[in-house]
């Protein structure tokens, strides 16, 4: 177990660097690269970065004295928040020589400040409502999203498929969404990210999924998608940046910390999909 006074992930590495094997060196130069941000994807594309196996990476999370890969996430996630809310840390991780009034700052500082508001205003009972319903295997999970947040919606469809069968991007075309719908149930999930300006496709798509007993939820923003109205559990984030478009930092944000849930409320059962996904992928790259 690192000492005590090791309080972030980068301290115990470097108190451990003697400890740990090459691979293990090789996560630890790639989380440096870019810390933390580089720990908060998902755990085989941590391992691919670094160049090397799945297990690596959980090993290296024990050895740090986590119990698993979630964990681990959730301690860079808590030194993420620690640094956006000190206002030396902001400042030292923007461009040194950009004045004040430089876009990287005042872009930077928007997005802080989206962050740490939605966080204030976050119900907290709606994550982990939602975070039950992506977790339970009983229930399929679609999910859409805008011209803009498709692209969240498929970054989270895509990290959910690593951890649970059964989830499904919505495709952008409406004119195929019947045959999406078609397979839905009461014991089915669809999740909308919505934000302004916010699509009447997207609201009939949610009307048609809950008249067939679909448990809707929404991400949006502060303003709300008239979705709201459908959905079981809507989560409000505030989207403002100093540019023409909104910011999507927060949705983003939001998706990877309800992937980093979802996965640690089924540890076990995704630990062992994780490990055939890579067993798999090992035996396509050598042709076999």
């Amino acid at each position: 177990m690192p000492p005590q006074r090791a309080t972030t992930v980068a301290e115990r590495l470097r108190l451990m660097s003697g400890e740990l094997t090459a691979a293990e060196r090789k996560l630890m130069a790639a989380l440096f690269a870019n810390y933390p941000m580089a720990g908060l994807g998902s755990i085989t594309g941590f391992a691919r970065e670094a160049d090397v196996s799945t297990p690596s990476v959980l090993r290296l999370a024990k050895k740090l004295g986590f119990s698993g890969f979630p964990a681990f996430q959730e301690e860079l996630r808590s030194e993420l928040s620690a640094q956006l809310q000190n206002p030396i840390a902001k400042h030292d991780r923007w461009a040194a020589e950009a004045p004040d009034t430089h876009i990287l700052n005042t872009f930077a500082t928007a997005a802080m400040e989206n962050l740490s508001g939605s966080l204030k205003l976050m119900d907290h009972r709606a994550f982990d409502a939602i975070v039950g319903l992506m977790a339970d295997r009983k229930r399929k999970v679609f999910v859409a999203g805008g011209r803009i947040t498709g692209a969240i919606a498929a970054y989270l469809v895509t990290h959910l498929q690593m951890a649970r069968p059964g989830v499904s991007l919505m495709p952008s075309t409406p004119t195929v969404w019947p045959q999406y719908l078609i397979d839905t149930d009461k014991n089915d999930v669809l999740l909308f990210f919505d934000i302004r300006r916010y699509d009447a496709r997207m609201l009939d798509l949610a009307a048609s999924a809950r008249e067939r007993g679909a448990t809707i939820v929404l991400i949006t923003d502060q303003w709300i998608s008239p979705i709201a109205r459908l959905a079981v559990h809507s989560i409000p984030l505030r989207i403002e940046a100093p540019s023409s478009w909104d910011s999507n930092v927060v949705p983003l944000f939001l998706a990877e910390a309800l992937v980093a849930a979802t996965v640690n409320a089924s540890w076990h059962e995704t630990e062992a999909r994780i490990a055939e996904i890579e067993t798999l992928s090992d035996s396509e790259r050598r042709g076999k």
